[in-house]
């Protein structure tokens, strides 16, 4: 069962009880016809994932939400909305619970940590027919949050902060509104880059990038124009497309 409703900022919303993936489902929609700005939201998934395949474990009370985005930008800087989302996320969890503020970082590429620990996560994913379409999805533990991670992760309830996921998504979908608008298509990038390093996890410290074929050590010296991760090792910068980042705030 689902029920649709307009009141998130003006977009469209449409709520399940449960759902296999918020991900799949806007896509699905979107090759059916469907046209952002959407939201799709599940008070529980049993098929969520995240990057690179991994299972999302979709505890109920937690927060499980997809932005629709209809031609948001050209094909390729679509990738840049996952740092406008950390940002619209760092700046909903910070006024909906103004005490975490202090304690929010953003970890490249697509985490909000707090306290060092993870309290959110983020999976772009992308289809270009019949247009091109992505899928900004959104978790975040407001309640509860998985012990056996690779990465420590928290909840904002165990932080001391009772926020309920509607109210989260509410002031979400208004601050996603606001980094869009800053974010211009793409053409905004520079200011967005320049917010998000204000506020990154680990920059100018010694940290460990997982690739698929191996792992990297170095300075996380900031982002380039494309947002990638500068990494200086051995006299030299490196840009990371992609990575797992490890280590962060080791030294």
């Amino acid at each position: 069962m689902n029920r649709e409703a307009t009141d998130l900022a003006g977009v469209r919303t449409i709520t399940y009880e449960t759902l296999g993936s918020t991900n799949a489902e806007a896509l699905a929609r979107a090759r059916a016809g469907e046209r952002g700005p959407l939201w799709i939201t599940a008070a529980t998934q049993s098929a969520g994932r995240g990057r690179r395949g991994s299972t999302w474990v979709s505890t109920p009370g937690n927060l499980f939400a997809t932005l629709l985005l209809t031609e948001p930008s050209v094909p390729d800087v679509a990738s840049q909305l996952s740092f406008v989302t950390a940002l619209a996320l760092h700046d909903a969890v910070a006024e909906c619970a103004p005490q975490l503020g202090p304690l929010l970082k953003v970890k490249w590429p697509n985490d909000l940590l707090l306290g060092g620990a993870k309290l959110a996560g983020i999976l772009i994913e992308a289809e270009s027919n019949p247009v091109f379409a992505v899928a900004v999805g959104i978790g975040v533990n407001c309640a509860a949050h998985p012990d056996d991670t690779p990465y420590p992760a928290t909840d904002m309830a165990a932080a001391g902060a009772l926020v309920a996921p509607a109210a989260l998504l509410g002031v979400l979908s208004l601050a996603f509104v606001r980094r869009l608008a800053q974010w211009q298509r793409g053409q905004g990038f520079a200011s967005v880059r320049a917010d998000w390093l204000k506020r990154a996890a680990g920059l100018g410290q010694d940290i460990r990038v997982r690739l698929p074929e191996r792992e990297l050590s170095g300075r996380f010296q900031g982002l380039d124009d494309m947002g990638r991760l500068l990494l200086q090792a051995e006299g030299r910068v490196t840009p990371v497309t992609a990575g797992e980042v490890f280590d962060l705030g080791q030294n």
